[in-house]
């Protein structure tokens, strides 16, 4: 209802109805494909206790909101406009077409939120529209509420905020506009939207207050859904960010320091030139439980292993740092490869968390340049010589964890001057399909390096080569290589 404040203003033109139906038209188009949204949004129930759909389901119940609150007024606005008189032009520009309209109980639900209401301070008169006896949950009958008794239906916190409200309405002449809470009748809790406007007499005195409510239960509902979930989201990416910078710490604290070559034993007579490397996933930031190691025995034997670990993040760093632990211990302890695979196999198999893992081991003897090996569900190791490449022929033994008292046996290789062997994990390529041949993808890339191999000059020139092959693959899991080169 106008106030009579800007009875001296000339009169704004009211809008054309043309204009308010291609309103309506845009904003029903823009519920339809909001509506799409969220049913793409809502596909997949599984991934519900992700925080980030959780945020984005939350933001399109708010768009959702606003798009039904402007709908609802731009029907009200249409339906306070004159209809065409006679005398209209005939030809009009012909409008796109329109979704459907809402069901009229959909609309009508619309409608009601808003309601308005006039106090006039002259004659105490109250006079409210149905819709805000319907925002109250009042039945007409009981009649409007005064000033004075509107604070009994308002909640006790928001009491004292409505009446400096009012207050500075009625007697600083300041317009009114904000929110408090309403317990009706029935219990329930709606929160009111309050606009409004003193409206003053000849002499400057206030005569009378009018007031429009909206009923914003439903959009701050949304809103507080959208606030909550971007806070979970935000701590979830907290936490993991957190995770992944302590499981790159513990990668690092466990896997081998050295960069670059180095020489195995050192002083002796025969060595091995070793290099590796860690490629992490080309699709994720999650770090795995991929390990690479070399380590020099006291009786002058040197350990190669390569192995993963199930899982990604602090659980599957913190496992693989257990396993390599333990492996390395066993291995200066004298353990030989085969038994070596059964104790940690035990030692997965009984563990707080239970894991599986692959992995491969062996012992090389400078002396004899025997290498004894052995493997728990893992690639073979790739033995290259003369330029060309084959796979070792592997032992048995099953993955790590899987079952209880599983027994590993072991086999040997006679290695020559100038052999290179190359241990890696199996998440070099990406898993494009499931099967054998997928599996066995990265062991063919690498035997087809064979030529260039020949031509490397040293272990990490051999590094460089797989990872100039495999680094900028779009690889699901990360991944790790390890080349031995044997020496004259």
């Amino acid at each position: 209802m106008p106030s009579p404040l800007f009875a001296d203003h000339p009169a704004d033109r009211p809008p054309e109805r043309d204009t308010v139906e291609a309103l309506i038209t845009q904003a029903r188009r823009l519920r339809g494909g909001l509506d799409a949204v969220r049913r793409e949004s809502t596909v997949d129930t599984g991934l519900a206790a992700d925080p980030q759909l959780r945020w984005q389901r939350a933001l399109c119940d708010l768009a959702v909101h606003h798009l039904d609150d402007l709908g609802g007024h731009l029907d009200q606005l249409r339906e306070g406009l004159p209809t065409e008189s006679d005398d209209a032009p005939d030809t009009v520009d012909e409008l796109p077409p329109a979704p459907p309209e809402p069901a009229p109980h959909e609309r009508g639900a619309l409608l009601r939120r808003v309601g308005s209401a006039e106090w006039n301070l002259l004659t105490d008169e109250v006079s409210w529209s149905d819709e805000l006896f319907a925002i109250f949950g009042r039945a007409p009958s009981e009649g409007p509420l005064t000033l004075d008794e509107l604070p009994s239906l308002v909640h006790g916190e928001d009491q004292e905020g409505l009446a400096a409200m009012v207050t500075d309405c009625l007697v600083d002449g300041r317009p009114i506009d904000g929110e408090f809470r309403i317990v009706r009748p029935d219990a329930s809790l709606r929160t009111v939207h309050m606009v409004g406007e003193p409206v003053l007499d000849a002499d400057g005195s206030t005569a009378c207050m009018w007031a429009v409510l909206r009923d914003v239960s439903e959009l701050r509902r949304s809103q507080q859904a959208v606030r909550e979930t971007r806070d979970s989201l935000h701590r979830e990416r907290q936490i993991a960010q957190t995770e992944h910078r302590l499981a790159v710490e513990l990668q690092e604290a466990v896997l081998p320091p050295w960069r670059g070559s180095l020489r195995f034993p050192q002083g002796g007579r025969v060595a091995l030139d070793l290099a590796g490397h860690y490629l992490p996933s080309g699709t994720s930031a999650l770090i795995g439980g991929d390990w690479y190691d070399a380590l020099q025995l006291p009786d002058g034997s040197t350990l190669l292993s390569v192995g993963d670990l199930t899982g990604h993040g602090v659980t599957a760093t913190s496992g693989m740092a257990m396993v390599l632990g333990a492996l390395r211990g066993m291995a200066v302890a004298g353990h030989r490869p085969g038994p070596l695979m059964a104790f940690l196999n035990q030692l997965l198999d009984t563990a707080a968390q239970p894991a599986l893992g692959s992995a491969v081991c062996g012992r090389f003897d400078p002396e004899t340049r025997r290498l004894e090996w052995a493997q728990a569900g893992h690639p073979a190791p790739l033995l290259f010589r003369g330029g060309t490449g084959r796979a070792l022929d592997p032992p048995e033994g099953v993955l790590l964890g899987a079952t209880s008292g599983a027994a590993y046996t072991q086999h040997t290789e006679q290695l020559e001057p100038g052999d290179l062997l190359v241990l890696h994990t199996d998440g070099l390529v990406p898993r494009r399909s499931p099967g054998a041949g997928a599996a066995h993808e990265g062991a063919e890339r690498l035997l087809a390096l064979a030529p260039r191999f020949a031509a490397a000059r040293s272990a990490q020139d051999s590094v460089r080569i797989v990872v100039e092959e495999f680094g900028s693959a779009e690889r699901e899991d990360d991944a790790c290589v390890l080349v031995a080169r044997v020496g004259d």
